[in-house]
């Protein structure tokens, strides 16, 4: 082997010295190194030499100290407020700044005008063609500093903290006039510091992208002022009749004061507020230095009078409503003024408020309740009354329609109808208990009596009208397999009531649902298990009286939704409730009604929602502030409501009869007396039945012959002969007929029901 590697090496003449190469090797890396750290050394000391010219000692050092602190801070304070910034920036829609605000002018169902809501134009008054005085009283008012600030006035906001805080209250608001249009284009009225951060963003994208000038422009057309006027122009035609081009020092003070809250200064609602309110304004303008004492003197001394435009009889809480939809239904229509024809009828309307006012009177105090709210619809959807709250003027806050409370037991019919989808029966029989507890904590229901069930076998008809907590936790939970709630839900969704969530106590009703949405849940039962989505339009019109929308032509058909044996089933249970069960006090003499009430935990809520042939009905009580009331349930007021609205609310007693019910013993009564009332007097049956009289109410045996000789005379005039008959059905008091006195020629009874009743 040596000597093979000798030669390759080279030959045995050559070998190699490996000792010295070895040596010579280490004394090259060596070298290297040294000579590396010397010259490191080197251009270290030469580099320290330089820096050291920078070296700071003393005052210089602390404040270069400070100022690197402070450069590290703002860096990741610059970060936080891209962080913050993001969300605002993603709230900033420039579609909304050029919005279409609609006019919108209300017919109810006859074609009678019974409201108007919206604006005609944002920019219908160029802002050189505003009274000098009207931007002097808004500026002073709302932002003394307007064109001296970027958005965000600091000096402002701390001389309004300053004032808060020496008055002990909130006395003078801090924002901007920009601020100020930032969250109304954008944002909502929520109180957080989230929303704070994001309008002083916004305020400064809008000075970033507008003139100050574009800005005070979009304020004065956007803010809401009150009785549905956006703007100024707007609030000038309806408080005072004319043009803000054309307002008095003292107008224009009205109307700078009722950009901070034009609920509460509105003239035509607190006129003694709304001139207060003015008188400050006009303080404001001669603390600001716009005007001397003596220019506002004359102002002071002849208050604004606003014209009396308002219509005692608009249902204000509908119109609010039916706004909305007009807004929904005519967006990308191309037409900003519109006419509205809508389903509301304002007899019932008017009843609908006399039923709950008179509840609220009589019985809120001594009860604990201060607030609530009624809708009534027909079996389809279109929504004939609607009152949001006791006081439209106290607040606009329409609980019918954006209040979310808890349903208590009157969401049972979710779980019910669920069950009967699932093939169960009214006469189906389970057991009075709950087979396990829920949830990790073994949460079980109590009823309540308090007991948590017997044990014993009940049907569930009869659990229905007790409304035993135990059997509906039950069917939630274990009844209807393992996705038992999953198909509770789904029966919501498909009634049209979202944002229910799987819970344990889900049957009881401890989720939101508003009074609109509930009542038009019962209006699926109504109609025989159709869609029924509740609404308030239907035709539209533009400005030339040209159709632009039918619901009749651009919605579709109903759809069937529920099997017409579940529909049946839950009838006559909740038909039970009425007669035998809970809802007593909702029963009707002349026609049937079915129906469920409903309490919520601590009795902070109580409803009675149901249904005749006719009409839908749905009355919620309880408090703004979520208090819990007098021990009131939904078989108390809230059915007691419901039955006096209910019982003036029909006027005829043809009444299509409830799908799985037969027709009521009065309405066959009444069935029979036209029957054969059109055999012996055609012309006074048809007078009758046109007039929608209800004879056990306002047909007294006056009015019936005063409407006979009417018949005659019409029948004389006309040459017809008037045919000799036996004599009319005596009637006694009430309007039922007498049988001991009936003529032998009786009409067949389940004929003349079918024939009056059982047609729709």
């Amino acid at each position: 082997m040596n000597d093979w590697f000798n030669r390759s090496a080279g030959g045995r003449g050559s070998r190699i010295n490996w000792r010295s190469l070895r040596l010579s090797t280490d004394a090259w890396i060596d070298s290297n190194i040294a000579s590396s750290a010397l010259e490191t050394r080197d251009r270290y000391n030469a580099a320290s030499s330089w820096f050291a010219r920078f070296r700071l000692t003393g005052w210089k050092r602390g404040f270069t100290e400070l100022a690197s602190e402070a450069l590290t801070l703002g860096a990741g304070g610059l970060f936080v407020l891209y962080a913050m910034a993001v969300p605002a920036f993603v709230e900033f829609d420039e579609a909304k700044i050029n919005t279409v605000k609609y006019a919108v002018k209300f017919l109810d169902r006859n074609g009678n005008e019974i409201g108007k809501r919206g604006i005609l134009h944002s920019d219908a008054v160029p802002l050189d063609e505003l009274p000098d005085h009207l931007i002097k009283s808004v500026l002073a008012t709302e932002d003394r500093r307007f064109f001296d600030h970027f958005g965000v006035d600091f000096i402002g906001t701390a001389r309004a903290f300053v004032t808060n805080v020496n008055a002990g209250e909130t006395v003078q608001g801090g924002s901007t006039l920009t601020q100020q249009l930032a969250k109304n284009l954008f944002l909502t009225n929520e109180r957080s510091i989230q929303r704070k951060i994001k309008e002083v963003f916004l305020s400064f994208l809008l000075e970033s992208r507008f003139s100050k000038r574009d800005i005070l422009k979009l304020y004065l057309d956007r803010a809401y002022m009150g009785g549905g006027a956006f703007g100024v122009e707007a609030a000038s035609q309806f408080y005072f009749g004319k043009s803000v081009r054309e307002v008095t020092l003292q107008e224009a003070a009205m109307l700078a004061g009722l950009f901070k809250a034009p609920t509460k200064y509105a003239p035509h609602a607190n006129i003694m507020a709304a001139r207060g309110r003015a008188n400050d304004v006009l303080s404001n303008l001669v603390e600001a230095g716009f005007m001397t004492a003596g220019q506002v003197h004359s102002a002071r001394l002849n208050p604004a009078k606003p014209v009396d435009n308002r219509n005692p009889d608009s249902p204000d809480w509908f119109l609010d409503w039916a706004f909305e939809e007009a807004v929904r239904i005519a967006d990308g229509r191309g037409h900003s003024v519109i006419t509205v024809r809508t389903t509301v009828d304002m007899t019932l309307q008017k009843s609908a408020e006399e039923a709950l006012l008179s509840t609220l009177r009589q019985s809120g105090k001594t009860n604990s309740v201060n607030s609530g709210a009624l809708v009534s619809m027909d079996p389809d959807g279109a929504v004939r009354a609607l009152v949001g709250g006791p006081d439209y003027g106290e607040s606009q806050f329409n609980r019918a329609t954006m209040a979310r409370r808890q349903p208590g037991s009157s969401f049972k019919l979710y779980v019910y109808a669920a069950a009967m989808e699932d093939g169960l029966t009214k006469d189906t029989r389970v057991a009075d208990r709950v087979s396990q507890s829920c949830g990790p904590l073994g949460w079980t229901p109590k009823n309540y009596d308090g007991g948590s069930g017997g044990g014993g076998m009940i049907s569930l008809a009869d659990a229905f009208k007790r409304s035993l907590n135990t059997i509906a936790v039950e069917l939630s939970l274990f009844k209807l397999g393992n996705n038992s709630r999953d198909k509770v839900v789904a029966m919501t969704e498909k009634l049209g009531v979202e944002g229910i969530k799987k819970t344990c106590s889900m049957a009881l009703g401890d989720g939101g649902v508003s009074p609109l949405s509930n009542t038009a849940a019962f209006a699926h039962f109504a109609n025989g298990g159709k869609t029924a989505r509740p609404y308030a339009i239907i035709d539209m019109f533009n400005s030339k009286g040209e159709v632009i929308y039918s619901r009749e032509t651009d919605e579709p058909a109903p759809k069937q939704v529920i099997t017409r044996r579940s529909v049946e089933n839950m009838n006559q249970m909740m038909q039970l409730v009425v007669t035998e069960g809970t809802g007593k006090k909702a029963a009707l003499d002349f026609t049937h009604a079915v129906g469920k009430t409903g309490t919520s935990s601590s009795y902070k809520d109580a409803w009675f929602v149901g249904f005749t042939g006719s009409l839908v009905t749905g009355v919620w009580f309880g408090n703004d502030d979520n208090r819990a009331m007098n021990r009131i349930t939904g078989g108390s007021i809230p059915a007691e409501t419901w039955q006096r609205y209910m019982a003036v609310a029909h006027p005829t007693l043809n009444i299509p009869t409830i799908v799985g019910l037969t027709p009521h013993p009065r309405q066959v009564q009444e069935a029979d007396r036209l029957t054969q009332l059109r055999r012996t007097d055609p012309a006074l049956a048809a007078a009758q039945t046109q007039a929608g009289q209800r004879t056990n109410k306002i047909m007294p045996d006056k009015t019936r012959e005063v409407l006979k000789r009417l018949s005659e005379t019409l029948r004389k005039t006309a040459g017809i002969e008037i045919p000799t008959q036996p004599p009319l059905t005596p009637v006694r008091p009430g309007g039922v007929p007498d049988r001991r006195a009936e003529a032998p020629a009786t009409p067949d009874r389940s004929t003349a029901a079918t024939e009056l009743f059982t047609k729709r």
